[in-house]
């Protein structure tokens, strides 16, 4: 788990599970029998690995700085044994005065150096590749939730719609489809706090530009969910609205 000096300016990744697991259970308790529940407990398996992953990635590989350490001092020992055994008195005044022996040696010293950088860089680069397998399952378990709401249109709930032989089925009322669609929304947003564990754990220019991605996806498309729970009319319709208007003109009448 990571630890921060300041807990309230960093993500808790074990409160981010347990929140994800508290929606996980307001969606099966609401919606048992529709897809979005199934969507909710794969959240929740992704919030547990993201958990995992980040706890690995936050400190340093160690190993691979001692691999990286090792290579280093053995290309050292190299350039060493090299220059023992051909020292330059021997190479001659006219080899090392030509254009060509310095055009080498700087290549050399070049190529060295690229190397050394790379060797250096090598640990931010496995970090990366692990953060990018992680963030592709968060940015397709987006699309997913957005596919799981693009069917709840406010319109459906007027009772001027007239659906279509092709319409898909409509057996939501309008507090009904304004929880589901509140739900989308609440998913949408534990995949950015995901996405930006990763982005606390590694702190990478090219790891916050691909969050910071995702977290514009899904506020964009939170975006449109809340435009249409804004439509919905707050008046309650569907079978259970109904009894409860026939009971009202009941008592009305009865008065």
């Amino acid at each position: 788990m990571l630890s921060s000096p300041m807990p309230f300016r960093s993500l808790d990744p074990a409160q981010i599970l347990k929140t994800t697991e508290t929606l996980q259970r307001r969606v099966e308790e609401r919606f048992p029998d529709r897809g979005l529940a199934q969507v909710a407990r794969e959240i929740s398996a992704l919030a547990r690995t993201v958990r995992d992953e980040v706890a690995v990635l936050a400190p340093p590989i160690w190993w691979l700085r001692g691999v990286v350490a090792l290579v280093v001092l053995a290309g050292a020992a190299v350039f060493l044994w090299v220059g023992s055994i051909l020292p330059l008195r021997d190479v001659g005044q006219d080899a090392i005065g030509s254009v060509q022996g310095i055009e080498a040696a700087i290549n050399t010293a070049l190529l060295a150096g690229l190397g050394l950088v790379a060797l250096v860089r090598l640990e931010a680069r496995v970090k990366r590749q692990r953060v990018a397998r992680g963030l592709h399952g968060l940015r397709s378990i987006i699309h997913v939730i957005d596919m799981h709401q693009l069917t709840k249109d406010p319109v459906a709930l007027s009772p001027d719609f007239t659906p279509t032989a092709t319409s898909p089925a409509r057996d939501l009322d309008a507090v009904a489809m304004s929880r589901y669609l509140d739900y989308c929304s609440e998913l949408l947003a534990i995949t950015g706090k995901l996405a930006a564990l990763y982005a606390q754990a590694v702190p990478d220019e090219g790891v916050a530009q691909a969050v910071t991605d995702i977290e514009l996806l899904g506020a964009s498309l939170a975006r449109k969910i809340w435009q249409k729970i804004s439509l919905i009319d707050p008046a309650p319709s569907g079978p259970v609205a109904s009894r409860k208007r026939n009971r009202s003109a009941a008592v009305r009448a009865s008065d």
